[in-house]
C-alpha cells in the first residue's frame, strides 16, 4: 500500500517550478471595508458600472469585519438559533498584482450568529503561513492555482500554497477551514482566531483533506484527498478520531477531483478526464494553465465499498465535468445520486478568468445543470436524467446524508438576461419532478443556501433555507431565510449587513 511519504512526494511534483508574474494594473485600494467606493476603485476600469454584480469578486481591503444588532427585514423564525459559518476567497490582490482565478484568493471565514438577542456578523482571514508571509512582504510569494506567480519563498509542500478558502467543518470546540489541496486549519469557533494546522494523526500529517467531507446523521465523517494520480480516504468519528484511512492509485489520471457522494454502502467519485502537463507547469504555467481536457476520454465513475476500501469498481460515462454533488443512496441493488454537470474545463476556466477581469461571460455560455444518475450495481448499467435549469451548489437536508432522499436545493438563474451569477433559489422534488422557485430579481446575486432543520421536526425538508446574497443597488450583503417547503412565497426574513462581503463558496449551520 502506498504510504504518506509517497503521496506527499507526488504532491511536490505538482507544485514545483510554477512561475511567471501576472501583473495587475492599478493600486490596491485601502480603507476600512465599509466605504464601498474604496473597494470599487480597485476594480478594473468600468467593471463596477457595467457589471455591478462582479464587485464583490475584487477582494476585501481589511483583515476583519464586525457588526452587531443587524437589521432584520421581515421576521426571523424563533427556532433559528445557532451559527452559520461561511468560507470563501477574500483577498485577491497585493502589491500591484492581482489573482486571475477566483479559486486563488485567501480564505475569509464568516460567522453569522443567530441568538435571542439578535444577529451578529464577523469575518476573519485564516492566518495561514502563506497569508502571514505575504502580508509581511506586501506582495504575493507563492503560485496560485490559476495564477502563474513565481515562488519567491521556498515551497516545501502543498501547505506552502494552502489558502484555506473553500469550506468549514465544526467538531466540538474545533472549527476547521478546509482547502482540498492540503491540511485543514483549526480556528477558534468563537473568535475565528487561527490556531494552526490540524493533524488527524501522526501518520497523516500534511496529507490532503478535501473541502467536501460528508457527515452522516450520527456524526461519522467521510472524506478524501488527491495528489497526482493518488487518492487518500478517511473515515472519522464524530469526535474527530481517525477510524480508517488508506492511500491508493486512482484508476485514471485526474488532476481535479473536488467533491464526491456517499450512500449507505458506497463512496462515489466522478473522475473527469483531466491530465496535468508537467512540462507546461515547469515552464511557468499555472495549475489551471497546465490542465489538459481530454474530451475523447471517458469520465470514470469510481465506486468504493464503505466497509472495505480495497473493494473498488470503475464504470464509464462520456466525458463530463462535475464540481458538486447533492447526495446519494442505495438499496444494495441500485445506487442513486445527483450532481451538477458543469461546462467542460476549458470553458469553465474561461468564465473564471473573465469574471476576475470584471467581464461578464457571454450569454451563449452553457450553464451548469442538474443531473440524476441511477446505477444497477449488478450489471453496471447506468441511466442518466437531466434538467435544464441553470444551477450550482446543490444542498440537501443534513439529516438525510447517505440516506434515501427526494429534495435538493440550488441557487438558480431564473431571469438574468446577460448578468452573471444566480438571482434565485430552486427546490426540486426528484421523485415527482416538481419544482418550486423564487427570484429576487436582477439586482440581487444569490450564493449557496443550506437547509437548517426545524427543531423537533423529523420529515425531510422540514426546515429553513439559509444563505447569503448581495444587493447590487444597495451595495450591501444580506442573509436570506426561507421556509424550505415554500420557496415561492419569498423570504421570511433578510438580515442586512452595514457593508458588503466577498462572495464565498461553502458554509454550514450549527444549531445552538
Amino acid at each position: 500500500m502506498m504510504q504518506r511519504r509517497d503521496l506527499l512526494k507526488a504532491g511536490l511534483q505538482h507544485v514545483a517550478g510554477l512561475g511567471a508574474v501576472a501583473a495587475w494594473p492599478g493600486a490596491w485600494a485601502q480603507g476600512d471595508g465599509r466605504d464601498v467606493c474604496d473597494v470599487h476603485d480597485a476594480c478594473p476600469q468600468g467593471a463596477f458600472t457595467q457589471a455591478p454584480e462582479l464587485a464583490p469578486l475584487f477582494g476585501l481591503p481589511v483583515d476583519e469585519l464586525d457588526a452587531r444588532d443587524l437589521v432584520v427585514e421581515g421576521r426571523l423564525p424563533v427556532g433559528l438559533r445557532g451559527v452559520y459559518y461561511k468560507n470563501g476567497p477574500g483577498l485577491m490582490a497585493r502589491g500591484g498584482e492581482r489573482y486571475q482565478h477566483w479559486f486563488d484568493g485567501d480564505g475569509l471565514v464568516q460567522a453569522w450568529r443567530f441568538t435571542d438577542q439578535g444577529v451578529s456578523h464577523c469575518a476573519r482571514f485564516v492566518q495561514t503561513a502563506k497569508f502571514r508571509a505575504e502580508r509581511a512582504a506586501g506582495r504575493f510569494l507563492v503560485p496560485g492555482y490559476g495564477t502563474a506567480i513565481p515562488a519567491r519563498m521556498p515551497v516545501r509542500g502543498p501547505d506552502s500554497l494552502n489558502t484555506a478558502n473553500t469550506s468549514v467543518l465544526l467538531q466540538g470546540d474545533k472549527l476547521y477551514a478546509l482547502w482540498e489541496g492540503g491540511s485543514v486549519h483549526e480556528l477558534d469557533p468563537q473568535t475565528l482566531a487561527t490556531r494552526g494546522l490540524k493533524t488527524w494523526s501522526p501518520n497523516l500529517a500534511g496529507m490532503p483533506f478535501s473541502a467536501h467531507p460528508k457527515v452522516e446523521a450520527d456524526g461519522t465523517v467521510w472524506n478524501f484527498g488527491t495528489s497526482g494520480h493518488h487518492m487518500a480516504l478517511y473515515q472519522l468519528s464524530a469526535a474527530g478520531q481517525v477510524l480508517r484511512s488508506t492511500v491508493f492509485e486512482m484508476p485514471s489520471a485526474c488532476a481535479m477531483v473536488h467533491d464526491f457522494a456517499v450512500s449507505q454502502r458506497c463512496l462515489v467519485f466522478l473522475l473527469p478526464p483531466i491530465e496535468l502537463d508537467l512540462a507546461a507547469l515547469k515552464a511557468g504555467e499555472s495549475m489551471v494553465g497546465a490542465m489538459r481536457w481530454q474530451a475523447q476520454e471517458a469520465t470514470r465513475i469510481l465506486l468504493i465499498d464503505k466497509a472495505d476500501f480495497n473493494q473498488r469498481r470503475v464504470l464509464e460515462i462520456p466525458a463530463c465535468m462535475a464540481f458538486h454533488f447533492g447526495n446519494a443512496w442505495d438499496d444494495g441493488q441500485q445506487l442513486h445520486l445527483d450532481y451538477v454537470q458543469n461546462r467542460d474545463l476549458p470553458a469553465a476556466n474561461q468564465v473564471f478568468r473573465q469574471i476576475m477581469r470584471g467581464e461578464r461571460p457571454g450569454a451563449s455560455e452553457v450553464p451548469a445543470t442538474p443531473r440524476f444518475m441511477r446505477i444497477d450495481l449488478a450489471s453496471g448499467r447506468i441511466e442518466l436524467q437531466s434538467r435544464d435549469e441553470a444551477v450550482e451548489f446543490p444542498s440537501v437536508d443534513p439529516r438525510f446524508v447517505a440516506q434515501r432522499y427526494r429534495h435538493v436545493y440550488y441557487p438558480s438563474s431564473v431571469d438574468l438576461g446577460d448578468r452573471w451569477g444566480f438571482d434565485g433559489l430552486l427546490h426540486v422534488d426528484i421523485e415527482s419532478g416538481r419544482r418550486d422557485r423564487f427570484s429576487f430579481g436582477k439586482e440581487v446575486v444569490v450564493e449557496e443556501h443550506v437547509l437548517v432543520p426545524k427543531p423537533g421536526r423529523r420529515q425531510e425538508g422540514e426546515g429553513w433555507l439559509l444563505g447569503l446574497c448581495y444587493d447590487t443597488r444597495r451595495q450591501r450583503s444580506f442573509a436570506s431565510v426561507f421556509d424550505a417547503q415554500a420557496l415561492s412565497a419569498g423570504p421570511l426574513a433578510k438580515v442586512w449587513l452595514p457593508y458588503w462581503v466577498t462572495y464565498g463558496f461553502h458554509g454550514k449551520f450549527y444549531a445552538a
